[in-house]
């Protein structure tokens, strides 16, 4: 099972580089920060860098409820209407890859499932 992420910056056409995307899965008192990654060239993050023990790259994603924070502010600087996108979504299967794309502009995103 993996959890891969990628996203475009559909105002310039092109990947968005160097993008700061931090993972947290849900537990009993809210959410916890399980892994970090920041995108490639390409704009995708392929691996994560695991935070502490709650993060098994060979095991994870488990089945449970995820969120992606992607610093948008970090990357659009003073034009971004959303300064940070957080995107909650529910892994249900083990053993399948999930692909949570983000489509980027100053004024608007949007995300689905791919694959």
């Amino acid at each position: 099972m993996s959890l891969s992420t990628h996203v475009l910056d559909t105002a310039a056409g092109r990947p968005a580089k160097d993008l700061s995307v931090r993972l947290s899965r849900r537990a009993a008192h809210g959410f916890v920060p399980v892994a970090e990654g920041r995108t490639d060239g390409d704009g995708r993050i392929r691996e994560w860098t695991p935070l502490g023990r709650e993060w098994d790259p060979a095991a994870d994603p488990r089945p449970g409820t995820y969120r992606l924070v992607f610093d948008t502010g970090g990357y659009l600087g003073d034009e971004a209407f959303f300064p940070e996108v957080s995107v909650v979504f529910a892994i249900r299967e083990a053993g399948e890859h999930y692909h949570v794309p983000l489509l980027l502009s100053p004024f608007a995103y949007s995300t689905y499932r791919g694959s």
